[in-house]
This record gives C-alpha cells, sequence and structure tokens, in this order.
C-alpha cells in the first residue's frame, strides 16, 4: 500500500440509498446491514486514493476486522438516501483505525470506529507498506 494512502485525518464520502432487501419487517435498516455500509465505505475510500481492494488483495494482502465499535441513534429506512464518512483516524505497521458517520439529511443516524489488520493470505500480520 502507498503511504500516501495512509494520512491520518484523510476521509472520503459516499452516498448511498437503503434497499428494501436491506430492512427488516419494519422497513427499518436491520442492525447488520451497518457493518456492510462500513466496509462499503473502507473499499470506496481506497479506490478514491487510487488502490482497489481486488489489486490489495492480489498484492498478497488482506485487511480484517478484528474490532467494531457501533452507537445507533436513530434507524435508517427503505428508500433513505444515507451519507456514509469514512475517517481514518491512525495507520500503525499492520493496523488501521477508521471513525465512520453515517447521517440522513445531515443527522447522526449512527456512528462506529472499527480497528482493521492487515495480514497475508495465511493470516500472519502484514505490514500495510511494503
Amino acid at each position: 500500500m502507498k503511504a500516501d494512502l495512509l494520512k491520518s485525518g484523510s476521509n472520503h464520502q459516499l452516498e448511498l440509498r437503503v434497499g428494501y432487501y436491506e430492512t427488516d419487517g419494519q422497513k427499518r435498516v436491520h442492525h447488520a446491514n451497518y457493518l456492510t455500509y462500513f466496509e462499503r465505505g473502507r473499499v470506496e475510500m481506497l479506490r478514491s486514493a487510487g488502490l482497489s481492494y481486488k489489486q490489495f488483495e492480489d498484492s498478497g494482502r488482506m485487511l480484517v476486522v478484528t474490532e467494531m465499535n457501533i452507537k445507533y441513534f436513530a434507524a435508517a429506512e427503505f428508500d433513505d438516501l444515507l451519507t456514509i464518512t469514512t475517517t481514518l483516524i491512525e495507520a500503525k505497521k499492520v493496523r488501521m483505525y477508521h471513525a465512520y458517520r453515517i447521517e440522513r439529511d445531515g443527522k447522526l443516524v449512527v456512528e462506529a470506529t472499527s480497528t482493521i489488520a492487515c495480514v497475508d493470505n495465511q493470516g500472519r500480520p502484514k505490514r500495510l507498506i511494503s
């Protein structure tokens, strides 16, 4: 991974519309789907910096979630347009720390933090930058 992709404080925004299949019987986003939204935010953040996650894996590295902390403030519903802001808090040798905010019409729906580890295809720690 290129060092310039690992600047602390860099952020990326992604808009997505909630699909019906992402909701529960009350037409609200099922809580587990926020995890996929966070992942989409991370993947698109990499892409916007010039690196596809596919290329990253082709280089022999994978990014795995080792910790997620989530706070729910409101319910997102079917057809809502959400803005996901992904911020790289810090990148160390083999770990990255992200913060996320999901908003609807400027109002906070969910916020979270994650720890992501870089490993090789056998699961051994691998430096983010080679």
